[in-house]
């Protein structure tokens, strides 16, 4: 294909594309129909896994539960029950061991049966500043927020796309997209995350498995006691995220196959601008929102969260 005719595409879907997202911008997606899915969520036993879990629940589908947190597992495996959960089962799993997610990969294929929908939610804060942190936290940072998508993705993106069939799920954060001034570990686990999940899709994309879908995921902070402490210097701009609202919106994300969700609506705004404004400027609007004093009342949950 010539020049002439590339470009003469690449206009013609430009347009197609930008009213498609404009026409859906005000008309509601159709949803699938996910009854009889195997859904496997990392970090399931507090926060937004959990809530994810109850999300699902009435979906009819089968519900698989990883967490280093036993109890906290369990529990979310009786609440998910109460939602009307059919089939729950719960597996204890450290997701930044490579080992043991393999194992319990492996485990999940006999007892459950292929993984259709995968939720790498798993994740973890120090909340200290880079020169702070201890080196084995930035390690166990990296390895929970990032290279345990890595392993999940080996262990159940084969059979996806051998089926052509499945929905890959990222839940990262808006400190994926803009550097927070006392997240540098944080903020790098989740840009890798984001790079990783769009890497994936394309590679999924160009060898035209086009029935294994991507949604990668970039709340702003969710009030979920992870970030406890923090406050966001203009609320109505960026307000600190209620956790239902944000659980609804990420499993309605994956029903109507939406490639990205950033919450609240305002990041589409700044994320524009982050990359056509001059870098002084991204500065300023930094410190106008907040993000070199987010972490300054910093506190977090008594106990490590994952």
């Amino acid at each position: 294909m010539n020049f002439f005719l590339e470009t003469l595409q690449l206009v013609y879907l430009s347009v197609y594309f930008i009213l498609e997202a404009c026409f859906r911008f005000f008309v509601r997606a159709r949803r699938k129909n996910v009854t009889g899915e195997v859904v496997l969520i990392t970090g399931a036993g507090s926060g937004i896994g959990r809530l994810l879990a109850l999300e699902f629940a009435g979906l009819g589908v089968s519900l698989v539960l990883w967490d280093i947190n036993q109890e906290g597992n369990k529990e979310t495996a009786r609440l998910a029950r109460e939602k009307g959960a059919a089939r729950v089962h719960t597996y204890l799993c450290d997701c930044s061991d490579k080992a043991e997610v393999y194992r319990v990969a492996d485990q999940v294929k006999q007892d459950v049966g292929d993984v259709s929908i995968l939720i790498n939610n798993a994740g973890i804060v120090t909340g200290r500043k880079f020169l702070d942190a201890p080196d084995s936290l930035i390690e166990k940072t990296i390895e929970v927020n990032t290279m345990s998508h890595f392993w999940t993705y080996k262990a159940f993106l084969p059979t996806m796309i051998a089926n052509n069939h499945g929905h890959l799920i990222s839940i990262a954060s808006s400190a994926g997209l803009i550097g927070v001034k006392g997240l540098a570990d944080y903020c790098a686990s989740k840009f890798a995350a984001i790079g990783f999940a769009e890497s994936v899709a394309l590679e999924l994309l160009s060898t035209g498995k086009d029935g294994v879908k991507t949604t990668i995921v970039c709340p702003y902070f969710v009030n979920t006691g992870m970030f406890d402490g923090c406050r966001t210097k203009w609320p109505n701009v960026l307000p600190i995220l209620d956790p239902d609202y944000v659980a609804k919106r990420i499993v309605d994300a994956v029903l109507t196959n939406q490639a990205y969700l950033l919450l609240p609506r305002s990041l589409y705004f700044l994320m524009c601008l982050k990359n056509i404004v001059p870098a002084k400027l991204n500065v300023m609007l930094g410190v106008y929102f907040g993000a070199c004093n987010f972490m300054d009342a910093f506190k977090g949950r008594a106990k490590k969260d994952q």
